[in-house]
């Protein structure tokens, strides 16, 4: 503090008195934190409204992970596709591209891949970060086309080093 501010602060407390101990106030006692009577049984419904739910149809719906197989799939080459243990035969990447250019691109390369024999290849549809508000447009329609062509049997977001949730794994069938 210079010297101003302390001759200031001196004057403006000469007239100041201490307090003195038998007029001394009691702070206010803290009141209890409220407890939620039904928290415990709202977080069980929560639970157990969870699992059963369908996990491929809630995680298509959290613009996070994609997911999907057909009833012929099973579990176990669900799993593999997901540890990125199939070997990628190609890759289209359609970051920048619009929807109307993306779908035919797209739909061709799948086609020529299946009759390819190609089992495994990868899209990058990207995370849609310059999408703003409208979300991941991108990553949604290649979710939704990606679920109606025959040839393909599964699908999943690949491995972080794949491009995470902006790419996926697809499984092909042979023509």
């Amino acid at each position: 503090m210079s010297n101003e501010d302390d001759e200031l602060f001196r004057r403006t407390m000469a007239d100041a008195k201490p307090i003195k101990s038998e007029t001394r106030v009691e702070p206010p006692r803290r009141r209890p934190k409220p407890k939620a009577h039904f928290s415990r049984a709202d977080e069980g419904r929560v639970l157990d409204e969870s699992m059963r739910g369908d996990l491929d149809e809630m995680e298509q719906f959290s613009g996070e992970a994609l997911r999907f197989h057909r009833p012929t799939v099973g579990r176990r080459t669900m799993r593999k596709l997901a540890r990125g243990n199939y070997a990628v035969q190609a890759e289209i990447d359609l970051h920048g591209m619009t929807v109307l250019e993306a779908k035919p691109r797209l739909a061709e390369f799948i086609e020529e891949c299946a009759r390819s024999g190609h089992r495994c290849v990868r899209v990058v549809h990207g995370k849609g970060l310059g999408s703003g508000q409208r979300g991941p447009v991108l990553k949604a329609s290649v979710n939704r086309w990606l679920r109606r062509w025959d040839h393909v049997l599964a699908f999943v977001s690949t491995r972080q080093v794949d491009g995470g949730t902006g790419a996926v794994y697809v499984l092909l069938q042979d023509l």
